[in-house]
This record gives C-alpha cells, sequence and structure tokens, in this order.
C-alpha cells in the first residue's frame, strides 16, 4: 500500500561536500561523499525519489551526477533546472521522471523564493510542452501566491511544488500567517487539478505544522537531511522523517 504523502529526498548538498575538496578531481579514487551512496542510503530507508538541481554555475551537481544517477538509482529522479537552454537540453537527454522548473541567480546560496510564472509565460509555455512530450512530469516552483498558482495552471503544469521557504523562515516552529497562506494555495491548486507538492525549508521541527496543509502528495526535503545525517546517518533521519510523515491524511 503507498504512503499519502511521499517524500524525495534532495541530495546537492551531499555534492557540495564532494566539491568542497574534489572539484577538480572528480575520477580521483578518493572524490567522496558518494552520491550514489547517499541516493542508496535514502531508497533504502522508503524515499520515493531522489531530487537533484543541476544549477548553471554547477556549484554542486555536475552533468555527469545527472547521467549516472538516471542509470543508476532504484527509485525515480527528480531534476530541478532554471529555464534555460543549455540545462534544458541537459535534461531532455537525461530524461528524469520528471523535472521542477525553479528561479536561479548566481549570487543567492539557495533558492530564495518561488518562481515568477506570470512573467515568464510563454518561455514556460514552450519548455513544459517541450518536456511533456518527452514523457517527463512538470512541476513549477512558486510561492503560495493565488495569480502564480492560476498562471501555472495556464501553463499546463503537471504539479507544482510550493514554496515553504517563507513559513519556515518566520518562526522555529513555521509562522502561522505564512501556514495559512499555504493552506489557501493547496486548495486553489487541487481545485485546478494540479497535484500539490511542498518543499524548502523543512526540518523536523516544522514539519507538524506542514501536515496540516491539505492535498499534499509529496515533501521535497534536502539541506536538514543531510545536515543531521552527520550525527545520525542519512537512512535514520530519513526513516524519521518519513515515520512522522505517515500520520497525514489528506
Amino acid at each position: 500500500m503507498s504512503r499519502p504523502l511521499k517524500l524525495g529526498v534532495n541530495i546537492d548538498h551531499v555534492a557540495t561536500l564532494r566539491q568542497a575538496r574534489y572539484s577538480t578531481m572528480l575520477n580521483s579514487p578518493n572524490a567522496e561523499p558518494s552520491l550514489l551512496h547517499a541516493a542508496d542510503e535514502c531508497e533504502k530507508a522508503g524515499a520515493d525519489s531522489i531530487t537533484i538541481h543541476l544549477r548553471a554555475d554547477r556549484r554542486h551537481i555536475q552533468d555527469g551526477d545527472v547521467f549516472e544517477l538516471r542509470e543508476k538509482i532504484g527509485t525515480k529522479l527528480n531534476l530541478e533546472l532554471g529555464d534555460t537552454a543549455e540545462i534544458v537540453d541537459i535534461a531532455l537527454q537525461a530524461k528524469p521522471d520528471f523535472v521542477c522548473l525553479v528561479p536561479e541567480t548566481r549570487e543567492e546560496i539557495t533558492t530564495e523564493g518561488g518562481l515568477d510564472v506570470i512573467s515568464g509565460m510563454e518561455s514556460l509555455k514552450k519548455t513544459t510542452s517541450g518536456f511533456q512530450d518527452a514523457g517527463i512530469l512538470v512541476s513549477l516552483f512558486i510561492d503560495p501566491d493565488r495569480e502564480q498558482i492560476e498562471a501555472a495552471a495556464e501553463v499546463g503544469a503537471d504539479m507544482i511544488e510550493l514554496h515553504t521557504g517563507a513559513f519556515a523562515n518566520a518562526d522555529v516552529n513555521g509562522g502561522d500567517e505564512e501556514l495559512q497562506a499555504l493552506l489557501m494555495a493547496s486548495e486553489l491548486a487541487n481545485e485546478l487539478n494540479l497535484q500539490v507538492n511542498a518543499g524548502h525549508g523543512i526540518t523536523m521541527k516544522n514539519i507538524e505544522k506542514v501536515l496540516q496543509v491539505p492535498h499534499l502528495a509529496e515533501l521535497n526535503v534536502g539541506h536538514h537531511l543531510v545536515s543531521q545525517s552527520v550525527f545520525v546517518g542519512l537512512r535514520n533521519r530519513v526513516s524519521e522523517m518519513l515515520a512522522v510523515m505517515a500520520t497525514y491524511s489528506k
């Protein structure tokens, strides 16, 4: 029996640790930690998908990582990317199970907000259609904003990923006002027949509030799980989060 709420684990920061020492020696037998090992640990814990973000500046995930993970992992691959010709072409070659289009600037440390679907409408329509023609499902990473959700439906996306960063950063346990915005956004997206995922800043401290959001299909969590793995191991932390998520009821 499938769980009511799935978990995608973002392993970008496993690559961040590797790149800190081996960015120019990726073929070295000493290059570590291994993304495949990390993905395997997540899968053994019960993760439903592996998420990676191939950025234009290649600060963590590299092109070769995308193809190797696509070939060798046992579960689904979710590729995050900006709507740029170079990265879109790589994604079409690698053929992940689904892609999540995100905003991207070189100066940011991590994704800082949702995609502006309204201003990028025409390009996003073309990119979305191209992925769907290749059999790849498309998600748009957006803020819990009514107009952006309506625009995502107009683009023809299969799903959205609600940006939970404002909620997570409002308070150590998540802000109530920001939570209400997520509740509204999820209800609207469901009415528009968009699958609803969520991610960014989700931790074991705030996940119980996240689970108040209805209609969620999948959470994408990365930094918290990788950070905590230093102390308890990646498989253990993923298992612990899945145990909490098992209480979710749509």
